[in-house]
């Protein structure tokens, strides 16, 4: 059973991966009871002296009092020669609470700044569950020393399962890269399930590295993986209030530094950071609210980029295409419904549609190759390819996505019981 008391999806990975150690970064986790008895709530991490951040975070309009405290102390760059820390709760959002939001973000990244002996300026939060319930941030201070003291180089499998809520398995990825000098290690650890849809972030999402590299390089770094990993996953099209990507370099490998992104080791970091940070999206997907099936929707010669990615958006968010998938039904009418709403250009006589390699429609019409039963066949698979061909220019998206179940009413008919 995952950590909500819920079936572990039939997707997950066959266990947690062994992450390599970062030199410079320590995790404790702790039950406070935030809102559960019994069960790992609260995680802390500290980075070392000298440590580059860098963030991502939601866009949305209601963002929580954490996000916009986090925003607003990367913007200001305090104290990089000083230590950082994170301080994550699960169980409650602290969202639309109010001034008490920032006055319970003020009261946790205080305590962990006195507690760690780092710079307020350097303590960032998140807090996700929730929304528009206070955050009982007292319980959370209630452990801070403890947390401090037990404070482990090893902790990121902890600390993977204490930021879950409805997650049904800890999500972690981790990559060596060599470089001059030697290795540079990196490991990431990720929560979502719900409330999953691209504008950055859309879950919580911790990544570190013992690279050498200055602040900016390593968020132009993780700008531009951002499009091909987390702004292209969905599970239910809705955005979430709370949700942040933060990225810390600690600067402890032996690697030579990081100049520039365009030389080699600027080139292998990122492929592998990028690879990191695809994993840990479609874990996400694959840990989806009910999901039994994860989907590439795969989308080419559309007129441009832009366009791609509205298509692909518009098949992965439909009800009636994740139902469908869901249902075991090869009802590619849907995908053709989906097309059409999406507002891109597209010409009924020059659509492909695919799944896998199964061609079911093309030149504006079933093709005439199309077999029910191989379609039907094909639809059984845990791990599906939806493949669209617009048939008018160079602009691809590929985006990921699961199936709708009923699993997912059942959780979240009763999220907050």
């Amino acid at each position: 059973m995952g950590k909500a008391g819920l079936p572990v999806s039939p997707l997950a990975p066959a266990a947690f991966p062994d992450l390599p150690v970062i030199e410079g970064v320590e995790f404790a986790s702790a039950a406070a009871g935030v809102k559960y008895q019994g069960r790992t709530d609260v995680t802390l991490i500290r980075i070392c002296e000298g440590a580059s951040i860098a963030g991502a975070f939601t866009k949305s309009s209601t963002r929580a009092a954490c996000v916009l405290d986090n925003q607003a102390k990367l913007a200001a760059g305090e104290g990089r020669d000083k230590g950082a820390a994170i301080i994550v709760n699960s169980g409650n959002a602290n969202a639309f609470t109010g001034a008490r939001g920032q006055e319970s973000v003020d009261a946790v990244t205080g305590a962990v700044a006195q507690a760690l002996g780092v710079p307020r300026g350097r303590v960032f939060s998140s807090s996700t569950g929730v929304i528009g319930e206070p955050l009982p941030h007292e319980r959370i201070v209630a452990v801070i020393a403890d947390l401090a003291a037990g404070l482990d180089a090893g902790g990121a499998a902890d600390a993977a399962r204490a930021i879950m809520t409805t997650d049904t398995f800890p999500k972690g990825s981790g990559a060596l890269v060599e470089a001059e000098g030697g290795q540079i290690r990196i490991a990431g650890i990720a929560k979502g399930s719900g409330m999953i849809a691209p504008d950055m972030a859309t879950m919580l999402v911790y990544i570190f590295t013992d690279a050498k590299i200055a602040p900016e390089l390593l968020q132009q770094a993780l700008d531009d993986g951002l499009g091909g990993s987390f702004n292209a996953i969905t599970v239910d099209s809705d955005t979430s209030t709370s949700d942040a990507l933060i990225l810390a370099a600690t600067g402890r490998a032996a690697a030579a530094e990081i100049t520039s992104l365009d030389s080699d080791a600027g080139r292998a970091f990122t492929q592998a950071l990028h690879g990191l940070m695809r994993d840990l999206a479609q874990q996400v997907v694959r840990d989806g609210e009910g999901a039994t099936k994860f989907v590439e929707v795969r989308v080419t010669g559309a007129a441009s980029d832009a366009d791609a990615h509205r298509v692909a958006m518009a098949i992965a968010n439909s009800p009636l295409v994740k139902t469908a998938i869901a249902g075991e039904d090869a009802n590619w009418g849907r995908i053709v419904m989906a097309v059409g709403k999406s507002g891109a250009e597209a010409d009924r006589d020059r659509l492909t549609i695919r799944f896998g390699d199964l061609v079911l429609a093309e030149k504006g019409w079933r093709s005439d190759s199309y077999d029910e039963d191989k379609a039907s066949a094909y639809m059984k698979k845990q791990e599906l390819l939806i493949a669209v061909d617009l048939g008018l220019g160079q602009g691809a998206r590929t985006v990921w996505t699961c199936d709708l179940t009923h699993g997912y009413i059942d959780i979240n008919a009763d999220y907050r019981s």
